[in-house]
């Protein structure tokens, strides 16, 4: 089964998530990019998504950080957020973000993206 992280410090965002995305993957929640980029550390994600806005560190310093690390050069990583302009696609793109997915979403949605992501 496909290992997912999903970062956000929303927690009924995090539980939505979980409740949509646990029945086809095994999820790690983590409520901000810092608590995040210690789980990628710790295991192999084939997959993370991240808010941007997060205390502690946000999603963009989550996003170079992972980048840094050999394991997750090439994993992908897709943005959820409520940031729609394209000043701040662009700067996820420069960071290395995959993809890009506007706030609020659609679970169906989401798990066709993550399917084609993933492959």
């Amino acid at each position: 089964m496909k290992k997912i992280l999903y970062v956000d410090d929303a927690h009924s965002l995090r539980q939505l998530m979980d409740m949509v995305l646990s029945k086809h993957y095994q999820i790690s929640l983590a409520e901000n990019g810092a608590e995040g980029l210690q789980l990628a550390q710790e295991s192999d994600f084939d997959l993370v998504i991240s808010d941007i806005n997060m205390p502690v560190m946000n999603g963009f310093e989550l996003l170079e950080n992972l980048r840094k690390l050999d394991k997750y050069k090439f994993t992908p990583i897709l943005m959820l957020t409520t940031e729609a302009s394209a000043e701040m696609k662009e700067q996820g793109k420069q960071s290395g973000a995959t993809g890009w997915i506007i706030k609020p979403f659609d679970p169906d949605k989401i798990l066709k993206v993550i399917e084609r992501v993933l492959g």
